[in-house]
């Protein structure tokens, strides 16, 4: 699709999702991109129900299915299979990155925190679907960096009943940061703060 169309989306599907984690959903990015999601395993979505914008906030939703050979299940725990909670953190961090491409940042993401994070329920072999809902409370654009934030609070529901809480999520989109020349070591093949010198 033309970056004019992803800018204007209110929902995006699972071949949807996967291109944009492959970097090509997008047949004409803006210079210094639109940004990407991890790959699978790791991808924690396979739809985006709503995308909603108003002013310097927004809400998006998510959605996984659930499946029995999901392979966190295969690992985490062999005698006791729960999703681990930090996976839809990840989640809500995931939605957080692509809300500001949506928004028009340009570069790539990173989770910058979260301020709480509850956890009052499990995500079992035999539920169906994990939602991700993220109450969006500030998208920033930064024009002197290049760099965009969102902030928000996530409800996780499986089954549509909540099992986590989340406060304060922060992901933020940089220009100049990404690394694709890997696995060569290149500038941008040693981690640590982002503002490092090489």
């Amino acid at each position: 699709m033309k970056y004019a169309e992803f800018l204007e989306r209110t929902e995006l599907s699972k071949q949807e999702i996967l291109a944009y984690s492959h970097g090509n959903l997008v047949s004409d990015p803006p210079p210094g991109g639109c940004g990407v999601l991890p790959a699978p395993p790791i991808l924690m979505l396979d739809r985006i129900t709503k995308i909603a914008r108003d002013g310097r906030r927004g809400m998006i939703v998510g959605e996984r299915d659930i499946t029995l050979d999901d392979w966190f299940f295969q690992c985490h725990f062999r005698a006791d299979p729960v999703k681990p909670g930090c996976l839809g953190v990840d989640a809500v961090w995931q939605l957080g990155g692509i809300y500001a491409s949506l928004r028009g940042a340009r570069g790539y993401g990173r989770a910058l925190g979260i301020g709480e994070v509850e956890f009052f329920g499990q995500i079992r072999p035999y539920n169906k679907v994990v939602r991700y809902e993220l109450n969006i409370r500030r998208y920033t654009e930064l024009p002197a960096s290049g760099a965009a934030i969102t902030l928000g609070d996530a409800t996780v529901l499986v089954d549509d009943e909540p099992v986590y809480r989340m406060k304060n999520a922060k992901v933020g989109i940089f220009t100049e940061i990404q690394y694709s020349d890997y696995p060569h070591k290149s500038e941008r093949s040693i981690g640590g703060q982002m503002n490092r010198e090489v």
